[in-house]
């Protein structure tokens, strides 16, 4: 047997199997980072309140999560929890696993730029009449946004990667799907190699967008101050 195929390269990569398991990748990391932004934006919210029970939870809370492996988390969630009467499908403790394991990071990105937007602006639009949802909405959030944009994409290609691990728990994914054709064909170099192409190439694509996404949120930006101020005036 030679060590390299062409063949079964080819029909790996232009397999329908690849790329059904491409899309579930796709799809459950944008589900999944959708559902933690929102966990973590709840979180962030709460811990802006200045109590030690909430700052002591939110601390337990980041701590399990970010302390823990998400591989144990997910066959907990799977494997575990069945015996307590809570019967999850694979679908169900896939996003619930990745969702929340996601979170803490989630919450310390939108927490840290928040908090890095100057207290000086607060207090100048303040003085200027505008009303805190007025001042969150034009001059902090989308400083906020701006800055936000590259860690939360760096946590995209990191949620990429982690759906690999849902495999564990027999969910068709990408990484599924490889294993599966390599029990068929036997042919274990060229199926990991289109994994790998497949992972990359998304990976790229998102790359791309979010480098559009931050010059636009950067051209709102500067263009921000003078449209909320001639709505004050």
């Amino acid at each position: 047997m030679s060590a390299w195929n062409w063949d079964t390269f080819f029909s790996h990569l232009s397999s329908p199997a690849m790329l059904w398991g491409a899309w579930t990748t796709i799809w459950l990391t944008f589900v999944t980072l959708f559902f933690a932004l929102i966990l973590g934006g709840l979180a962030a919210s709460l811990v802006q309140i200045k109590s030690r029970v909430i700052l002591t939870a939110y601390n337990g809370y980041t701590a399990l999560f970010r302390a823990t492996p998400l591989l144990v988390q997910l066959v907990f969630l799977y494997s575990a929890l069945p015996q307590l009467g809570i019967n999850l499908t694979v679908i169900q403790a896939a996003i619930l696993g990745l969702s929340i394991a996601e979170s803490p990071y989630m919450a310390e990105i939108i927490r840290a730029n928040i908090l890095g937007v100057g207290r000086g602006q607060w207090e100048a639009a303040t003085m200027l009449g505008m009303k805190r949802g007025q001042i969150l909405r034009y001059i902090i959030l989308p400083q906020a946004a701006r800055t936000a944009v590259p860690p939360i994409g760096n946590e995209f290609v990191r949620q990429l990667k982690n759906t690999s691990l849902v495999s564990v728990i027999s969910m068709t994914e990408l990484f599924r799907i490889t294993n599966d054709l390599i029990q068929s064909s036997f042919r274990v170099l060229e199926a990991l190699t289109v994994a790998t192409i497949y992972y990359l190439t998304i990976t790229i694509v998102w790359t791309v967008f979010q480098k559009w996404l931050e010059r636009r949120l950067s051209v709102s930006v500067l263009a921000g101050p003078s449209k909320s101020s001639a709505r004050l005036i």
